[in-house]
């Protein structure tokens, strides 16, 4: 991608006053939501040029590749903007599980009338074993 091209797409975006913009991640083929994390312009051109999701955390203030750790990538197949470029969409194709806590997604649980929270999906991965 040419410096031109992503200052196009960049400048059609609206990054809050700490550079970040919130980023929906969604797997293909279950069309689950599994993530929503925070981009700024590093992890953006990231994300676009290598085609896997990069993400800036924000307790870690570092950029990291999602499943850099675990090998859980999110390879990219297609990537959207909401109408007023406020936030991004991005449609994945999710190897393993995309929630750091074992569960292929990070909306695992429900929560019920009582505020108690019933957890919904089953655990893909044990974490202990792959953190």
């Amino acid at each position: 991608m040419t410096d031109e091209i992503f200052e196009k797409i960049t400048s059609q975006l609206k990054f809050d006053s700490q550079g970040l913009i919130p980023a929906i991640i969604q797997d293909d083929s279950s069309k689950k939501v599994l993530t929503l994390c925070y981009m700024n312009e590093i992890a953006l051109k990231a994300t676009l040029e290598k085609g896997f999701i990069h993400v800036f955390r924000r307790s870690q203030n570092k950029l990291m590749m999602k499943g850099e750790t675990s090998g859980h990538t999110q390879a990219v197949k297609e990537f959207r903007v909401d109408c007023e470029g406020k936030s991004l969409l991005f449609i994945i194709d999710q190897k393993v599980a995309g929630c750091h806590k074992g569960y292929f997604t990070c909306y695992f649980e429900k929560v019920n009338k009582d505020a108690s929270r019933t957890t919904t999906d089953p655990l893909i991965f044990d974490p202990k074993k792959v953190y």
